[in-house]
């Protein structure tokens, strides 16, 4: 299932204070006449300037041309974060949890999660259908969040939460998201019967990243395997020069990936052993805090008001009453009635600095069970916890590639070691029956002398004893290489 085609609108950029400057803007579709249509003709394209792709927490996406000072103050992140997503620099792995973002690099996703809406900034035919999917989580996640608002929470079909099939459209309501007193109750209506529990929208962006960047590198670990045992068998069989090549070929590219799924594990195994890294990425809690303490100080604020006017009054009819009552004779003095006044104010200002006291007590005791919220990191924890197993799987498989192409190459060299000694047992052989033959050579040279001996002369030697010199010298050449492969084998120097 496709989702809906990019949207092309207006997306107001969040209010800085600064009053004007930089903001996202949708890029306008191709005028159909074939002419472009703009203030003062075709306008430079800003330095610094993208293409990003928004998602929302509805799942609708749109695709927006943005620089680095709005993205800046949209998320709220520094700007060495976001040169970690700058597509022509090379950044390993990382996943950065910051006050109002998380900020993901892992593979080919380069992306900017919010409470509220998934900013990507890659492109390619895997980052498109990594889009379908996150936008299939996002709908089903918008899907069962508005039934669970809409007071169906026990009868949302949690089983179709994660389905691959294409959900079901239908009229939603959106809950008002400054109503106040919702947050205790949309966490308990999140708990169905099976006690599962609703994630928050970053929680799912994010899971929706660590299985794509999971799944792309275990589909490129087992199609290496399979490219590798191959090659490995044919070139223990064979030693040639091209065999040599495809190994080495595959040998590289075995370290680069297992280099890869290192940097991941060990970017999820860093998150897993610091709990405060891990509180950091509780964005809607975070917001939901923040606003559930917005409201409590402008009720505490209208309270104090509401407070001091209610002191004023009381003083001003006791300050009545004493008049009164010294207009009718009463005992008391002027004097006597101006210290009754100062009495009670200083009551009354004691009383309010007590009230101040416990209401800021009150905060103070809020912003620790915040604290102690946040580090509850349980949910998160097993979500990360998951794909550290299959990642931390993926690694094992290469390591177990990595020890078989040792092995093979353990065997090639102890037979290339073998034919070596095989090739110096035969030098030494050769070199042995070269000296014999040589002893042999010495002989022929001593009958090729101009020289006058009985053996040349016909009358007293004919070729009887010529025959019987040429054997002998044979018979003693032989004789004298087997004497020394004898002594070879009793040295252990041939086989």
């Amino acid at each position: 299932m496709r989702g809906p085609p990019p949207k092309y609108g207006t997306i107001p950029p969040e209010d800085d204070g600064g009053g004007g400057g930089e903001s996202l803007r949708p890029i306008t579709p191709a005028n159909p006449g074939g002419a472009s249509v703009g203030v003062g003709g075709i306008r430079k394209k800003a330095a610094g300037v993208r293409q990003w792709l928004l998602l929302d927490s509805s799942g609708q996406t749109q695709v927006v041309e943005a620089g680095k000072h709005a993205i800046m103050r949209r998320t709220g992140l520094p700007a060495r974060d976001l040169r970690i997503l700058d597509p022509l620099l090379s950044y390993p792995s990382t996943v950065l949890g910051r006050e109002k973002a998380i900020v993901i690099n892992l593979e080919h996703i380069k992306a900017i999660i919010t409470a509220q809406e998934v900013l990507l900034n890659s492109q390619g035919p895997s980052v498109t259908s990594f889009t379908e999917e996150l936008q299939r989580r996002i709908l089903r996640h918008h899907q069962a969040k508005s039934q669970e608002a809409g007071g169906n929470g026990n009868d949302v079909d949690w089983s179709n939460l994660y389905d691959l099939e294409e959900p079901q459209t239908r009229n939603v309501s959106f809950p008002n998201k400054d109503e106040e007193g919702r947050t205790e109750g949309k966490q308990q209506n999140a708990e169905n019967r099976d006690g599962l529990k609703l994630l928050p929208f970053e929680f799912v962006a994010l899971e929706a990243c660590l299985e794509a960047a999971c799944s792309v590198l275990d589909n490129e670990a087992r199609t290496l395997e399979q490219e590798a045992h191959p090659a490995l068998d044919k070139l223990t069989t064979k030693i040639s020069t091209l065999n040599l090549e495809r190994v080495r070929q595959i040998k590289s590219r075995l370290v680069a990936i297992t280099g890869r799924v290192q940097k991941v594990r060990d970017e999820l195994e860093h998150l897993l052993d610091d709990d405060e890294d891990m509180a950091e990425m509780y964005l809607t809690e975070k917001l939901e805090q923040q606003q559930l303490d917005d409201s409590s100080v402008s009720s505490i604020n209208e309270q104090d008001e509401l407070d001091d006017e209610a002191n004023q009054q009381d003083i001003d009819e006791r300050t009545r009453a004493n008049i009164s009552y010294e207009g009718n004779g009463g005992p008391t003095s002027y004097d006597a009635g101006l210290q009754n006044m100062d009495n009670t104010r200083e009551q009354l200002i004691a009383a309010a600095r007590t009230l101040s006291k416990d209401s800021r007590g009150t905060r103070t005791s809020t912003t620790q069970s915040a604290i102690s919220k946040q580090l509850d990191v349980e949910e998160l924890e097993m979500l990360l916890e998951a794909y550290f197993v299959q990642i931390d799987g993926t690694l094992n498989k290469l390591s177990t590639l990595r020890e078989y192409v040792d092995d093979t190459e353990d065997y090639i060299n102890i037979m290339l070691d073998d034919k070596q000694n095989h090739l110096l047992q035969m030098g030494v052989m050769l070199t042995t029956a070269t000296l014999v033959v040589s002893a042999f050579v010495v002989v022929a040279g001593i009958f090729g002398m101009n020289i006058h001996i009985e053996l040349f002369d016909d009358d007293k030697a004919g070729m009887p004893q010529f025959l019987w010199t040429v054997g002998g010298g044979t018979t003693g050449t032989i004789f004298l290489y087997v004497i020394a492969m004898i002594w070879y084998k009793q040295r252990r120097l041939i086989e």
